[in-house]
């Protein structure tokens, strides 16, 4: 039988419309602690713990937070969720609710559960370390001393208490005690995912086995919705009432989750979320390691997919820019065989791409030796969790004061995310100084073909470029 084990409790999913997301699931199961703020997945006040598998890629279980407003409830089928009800009462606080109280953190509660599960996602996280008194790194003002990384928290929003004391509350908190169940539960292995296929009067859904079982049904119903962590079709089906006949859940697709890292390459799965990814990289590829503190939110991150991310085809996806810059290649399936699109290859019109009816993204291939010299600067309304006006990715090469190589991918300023060739040719074979970034900060400010909208103007993107270069050419010296 179908169903969700909440709470340590299985809750049935036979009879539940197949387009109702995990929040409306839980909340028609009486825990009413997780909320709808936004149902865009901007707020965290749904936000819920999933027992998944380690980002690390070991066989442990962590618990991680999602917002379950995104997620559809069929696609949790055979997994552990655990709500702000489930780790703590009244009568017997979980750390994060005590510290949350104690601290004055929570004025008319809204929020407050949904903080408190992304705040114990942290709490639990394998590697979290005290500092022994030290303190955090200058350079680094997002961690406590117990090593609590706020960034953990930057999808929640609080409307009416302020954040200091829901950051005293995270930094106050010690670490899971020997007798803590939540914590003892990570060292089994994580749920296994369970094919899934479950239908209603007007839809179907579908975790296929295997990546030929899910090839062979996009094949016979190329027009079915893909998912991994739903964060952009959880949207549309939330605000825009988007309905899908058929629902392809690939995520947990053992063939869209690979990892190889070789001299000449890195592979990435597509399924993988981004805090996998960044996990797994561990600075190993420092464009990268600038882009993730910037994509959406930890919420967002913990389900989004570099699959999802150039599947929409969005001109204002942020990972494009950055895989442009770093000449990436996607890998695409079907039931013909597979084949190996360098990224700059792959765009062809606003959310359309060389991707045929009945493929899938498979793998996203990343060349090494990475370029020594890179940057990433979005340029949006806040430093977290906001959608770019413009987005830029810088991966030089300089050598002896000259640039041997330039790779720079834009994004927000045209139908599809774009190289900017013309400011490679006029940096490259030239000396690295002020008036060759100049001249070239001119050309960058010339390229794409930005349009006004409610994020911004023409002008202000085509002055973001230019300045975007500047800025690169102030904090590398000659």
């Amino acid at each position: 039988m179908a169903g969700i084990v909440v709470n340590g409790e299985q809750r049935p999913l036979e009879g539940v419309p197949l387009h109702t997301n995990a929040l409306d699931f839980l909340r028609a199961c009486g825990l009413t602690g997780a909320k709808e703020g936004c149902a865009e997945g901007e707020c965290g006040a749904c936000s819920v713990l999933v027992a998944r598998p380690a980002a690390d890629g070991t066989d442990a279980t962590e618990w991680t937070a999602i917002n379950s407003c995104l997620v559809p409830a069929a696609s949790l089928d055979g997994q552990e969720v655990v709500t702000a009800e489930g780790l703590g009462s009244p009568d017997d606080l979980h750390p994060v609710q005590h510290e949350m109280a104690v601290r004055g953190g929570s004025q008319c509660g809204y929020c407050t559960p949904g903080f408190v599960c992304s705040m114990a996602a942290e709490f639990y996280r394998a590697g979290r370390s005290a500092t022994n008194g030290s303190g955090p790194a200058p350079h680094d003002a997002y961690h406590g001393e117990n090593g609590f990384d706020l960034h953990a928290l930057s999808g929640n929003l609080c409307r009416c208490t302020g954040y200091r004391p829901i950051m005293d509350a995270a930094y106050a908190l010690g670490f899971p005690s020997a007798d803590d169940r939540l914590a003892s539960r990570r060292t089994a292995t994580p749920p296994a995912a369970v094919p899934t296929r479950l239908h209603d009067a007007e839809a179907q859904f579908i975790r296929p086995t295997d990546l030929q079982q899910a090839l062979r049904i996009l094949a016979a119903e190329p027009e079915a919705t893909v998912v991994a962590g739903s964060t952009d079709w959880g949207v549309d089906v939330n605000l825009k009432g988007a309905r899908a006949g058929l629902v392809v859940a690939v995520d947990r697709l053992d063939e869209l989750r690979g990892w190889s890292v070789v001299d000449a390459e890195i592979r990435i799965g597509a399924a993988l979320t981004l805090s996998e990814v960044e996990r797994r990289l561990d600075g190993r590829l420092p464009l990268l390691a600038a882009l993730f503190p910037q994509f959406a939110s930890r919420l967002i991150r913990n389900g989004a997919t570099l699959g999802g991310n150039l599947g929409t085809g969005s001109p204002i996806g942020d990972a494009p820019p950055v895989l442009l810059a770093l000449e990436a290649s996607v890998v695409l399936a079907s039931t013909d065989g597979t084949r190996t699109v360098p990224l700059s290859e792959y765009f062809t019109g606003y959310r359309e791409s060389v991707r045929a009816p009945g493929e899938l993204i498979t793998e996203v291939v990343v060349p090494l030796p990475a370029a020594t010299t890179t940057a990433f600067h979005k340029i949006a309304k806040r430093p977290f969790d906001d959608i770019s006006s413009v987005a830029v990715a810088f991966a030089l090469d300089i050598a002896g004061g000259t640039v041997a190589s330039a790779r720079i991918g834009l994004g927000g300023v045209a139908a599809t995310p774009i190289r900017a060739i013309a400011t490679e040719q006029a940096l490259e074979g030239r000396p690295w100084d002020d008036e060759t970034v100049e001249a070239a900060a001119q050309v960058l400010a010339g390229e794409g073909t930005p349009i006004s909208d409610q994020r911004a103007s023409a002008a202000f993107r085509q002055a973001m470029l230019g300045n975007a270069l500047r800025k690169l050419g102030a904090e590398v010296p000659a």
